[in-house]
């Protein structure tokens, strides 16, 4: 049973139903579970902490690794330092993620601090997706870090998911960009219950031409609170943009706390937050057309979080 709870997990934090073509590393209830490396990606375990190293060789394009973590066992806690050290000229597909099942009593926890290191001209997209499930009375915590650091040219796409089950997160990104780099992050998050989530989003804009664009779209169902931080500091000629839409349901709150601060006058920053809920002109519409208004809000979710 613990066997096929994890081939669930594995398929959706990371879309897998075998193991992936290229580099990857499989983390199960805490070990190494799989692990395969290629000619240009090597990964290492760390010997001081819990982690590994991902070294991708300079000019590296259209390789993939894939490194999820899945918790099935009650009551674990962890936690875990993945480096990844990208070279220059490269263009490389990242996917991480964590899904906890837990049926247990006791709470199960994975804070995974991810460090990026981003070279000359080299292109990231990095996926992660978390997910919890089971029906136990202990919690589903997951509390994210990422670290970038994008030196000249580079850019770094970040897709960012939470969609069910994980009953508290803290969910911190920072970055650092130097000239003409570029940080784009899409972020997905809905709560449902007694759920909290929080993202705290710190960007540092450093180099001439270097751009920005943090995107948040986020549902609040039930009780649930969201908390959602942002800031921006343009210290040379850079462009900004935060940006945090948030739809809310029932008896649940929403912060959003957009900062931006210039410390260059050919700074451009911007910030938008929008809260609210679904317009009742929406609702109307699609139960017109035969569905109920339990089904025409779901419609509408999907449709924002897509």
């Amino acid at each position: 049973m613990e066997d096929l709870f994890q081939t669930n997990l594995l398929h959706e934090v990371a879309q897998l139903d075998a193991l992936p073509v290229g580099a990857y590393n499989i983390r199960a209830n805490g070990e190494s579970a799989a692990r395969n490396t290629t000619e240009h990606i090597d990964i290492v375990s760390k010997t001081d902490k819990t982690g590994i190293d991902i070294i991708i060789k300079p000019g590296t394009k259209n390789e993939s690794i894939h490194i999820p973590v899945i918790i099935s066992q009650t009551g674990l806690k962890e936690c875990v330092y993945n480096d990844f050290f990208v070279g220059e000229d490269c263009d490389v597909t990242i996917v991480a993620g964590c899904g906890i099942h837990n049926c247990g009593g006791q709470d199960s926890q994975h804070d995974g601090i991810h460090t990026f290191f981003v070279g000359e001209n080299s292109k990231v997209r990095y996926i992660e997706k978390h997910y919890g499930e089971g029906n136990g009375s202990g919690k589903r915590l997951m509390n994210p870090t990422t670290v970038v650091h994008l030196e000249k040219g580079a850019h770094m796409e970040m897709e960012t998911t939470q969609i069910s089950g994980i009953n508290d997160t803290l969910r911190k990104t920072s970055a650092d960009l130097k000239e003409n780099s570029s940080l784009v992050v899409h972020e997905k998050i809905m709560t449902t219950g007694d759920q909290h989530a929080q993202t705290d989003f710190t960007a540092d804009l450093d180099g001439t031409g270097c751009s920005c664009n943090i995107i948040s779209r986020s549902v609040a169902k039930d009780h649930s609170h969201q908390n959602f931080i942002s800031r921006l500091n343009g210290n040379a000629a850079c462009a900004g943009h935060t940006e945090c839409d948030a739809i809310i349901m029932d008896h649940a709150s929403v912060l959003a706390s957009p900062q931006l601060t210039a410390n260059n006058v050919d700074a451009s920053l911007i910030h938008e937050a929008a809260i609210g809920k679904i317009a009742g002109e929406q609702l109307i519409k699609l139960m017109s057309l035969g569905l109920t208004e339990k089904e025409a809000e779901e419609q509408i979710v999907n449709g924002f979080l897509k």
